[in-house]
Protein backbone atom coordinates (compact mmCIF):
# COMPACT_ATOMS: atom_id res chain seq x y z
CA UNK A 1 0.00 0.00 0.00
CA UNK A 2 1.14 4.03 -0.28
CA UNK A 3 1.74 5.98 2.46
CA UNK A 4 0.58 9.33 0.79
CA UNK A 5 3.19 12.75 2.33
CA UNK A 6 1.89 15.62 3.96
CA UNK A 7 -1.67 16.89 2.77
CA UNK A 8 -1.88 13.98 0.42
CA UNK A 9 -4.36 11.69 0.32
CA UNK A 10 -4.90 8.45 -1.92
CA UNK A 11 -8.51 7.82 -2.99
CA UNK A 12 -9.87 4.67 -4.62
CA UNK A 13 -12.64 5.93 -7.16
CA UNK A 14 -16.09 4.81 -7.71
CA UNK A 15 -16.61 2.66 -10.76
CA UNK A 16 -18.11 3.97 -13.18
CA UNK A 17 -22.15 4.12 -13.60
CA UNK A 18 -23.89 2.09 -16.49
CA UNK A 19 -24.81 5.14 -18.69
CA UNK A 20 -27.98 4.50 -21.42
CA UNK A 21 -28.63 7.12 -23.64
CA UNK A 22 -32.13 6.04 -25.05
CA UNK A 23 -31.69 2.66 -24.97
CA UNK A 24 -27.90 2.60 -26.24
CA UNK A 25 -25.48 1.33 -23.73
CA UNK A 26 -22.21 3.88 -24.21
CA UNK A 27 -18.98 1.85 -24.40
CA UNK A 28 -16.70 1.82 -21.45
CA UNK A 29 -14.32 4.21 -23.70
CA UNK A 30 -17.17 6.78 -23.76
CA UNK A 31 -18.12 6.82 -19.91
CA UNK A 32 -17.01 9.49 -18.08
CA UNK A 33 -14.15 9.59 -15.36
CA UNK A 34 -15.97 8.91 -11.97
CA UNK A 35 -15.90 12.41 -9.65
CA UNK A 36 -16.53 10.52 -6.28
CA UNK A 37 -14.58 7.96 -4.59
CA UNK A 38 -13.28 6.67 -0.90
CA UNK A 39 -10.65 7.88 1.07
CA UNK A 40 -8.23 4.93 1.29
CA UNK A 41 -5.23 6.65 3.45
CA UNK A 42 -3.87 10.15 4.33
CA UNK A 43 -1.00 11.80 5.04
CA UNK A 44 0.20 13.64 8.09
CA UNK A 45 -1.25 16.79 7.25
CA UNK A 46 0.01 20.06 5.88
CA UNK A 47 2.98 21.90 7.40
CA UNK A 48 3.05 25.75 7.98
CA UNK A 49 6.09 27.49 7.29
CA UNK A 50 7.12 27.73 11.24
CA UNK A 51 7.02 23.60 10.81
CA UNK A 52 3.82 23.42 12.50
CA UNK A 53 1.41 20.64 11.22
CA UNK A 54 -2.62 21.39 10.50
CA UNK A 55 -4.38 18.38 10.40
CA UNK A 56 -6.34 16.98 7.54
CA UNK A 57 -10.29 17.71 7.28
CA UNK A 58 -10.64 14.38 5.89
CA UNK A 59 -10.17 11.04 7.57
CA UNK A 60 -9.89 7.38 5.42
CA UNK A 61 -13.00 5.56 5.06
CA UNK A 62 -14.69 9.39 4.19
CA UNK A 63 -16.81 9.55 0.73
CA UNK A 64 -16.12 12.46 -1.28
CA UNK A 65 -16.21 14.54 -4.09
CA UNK A 66 -13.79 15.45 -6.31
CA UNK A 67 -13.04 17.66 -9.54
CA UNK A 68 -13.19 16.19 -12.92
CA UNK A 69 -9.10 16.27 -13.62
CA UNK A 70 -7.68 15.70 -10.20
CA UNK A 71 -5.35 13.82 -9.36
CA UNK A 72 -2.72 11.46 -10.26
CA UNK A 73 -3.45 8.26 -11.37
CA UNK A 74 -1.85 5.04 -9.56
CA UNK A 75 -1.85 1.56 -9.73
CA UNK A 76 -1.59 -1.02 -7.27
CA UNK A 77 -2.09 -4.74 -7.43
CA UNK A 78 -4.16 -4.46 -10.70
CA UNK A 79 -6.53 -1.55 -8.65
CA UNK A 80 -6.51 1.59 -9.83
CA UNK A 81 -6.10 4.93 -7.28
CA UNK A 82 -5.38 8.08 -7.36
CA UNK A 83 -3.21 10.52 -5.02
CA UNK A 84 -3.98 14.13 -4.69
CA UNK A 85 -4.19 16.76 -2.80
CA UNK A 86 -6.72 17.61 0.19
CA UNK A 87 -7.25 21.13 -1.63
CA UNK A 88 -8.44 19.35 -4.77
CA UNK A 89 -11.20 17.63 -3.01
CA UNK A 90 -14.60 19.43 -3.61
CA UNK A 91 -16.61 17.85 -0.44
CA UNK A 92 -17.29 14.78 2.18
CA UNK A 93 -20.52 13.07 0.62
CA UNK A 94 -22.70 12.13 3.85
Amino acid sequence: MIRPLGEKVLVKPAEPKEVKKGGIIIPDTAKEKPQEGEIIAVGTGKRTEDGKIIALDVKVGDKILFGKYSGTEAKIDDVEYLIMSQDDILGIIE
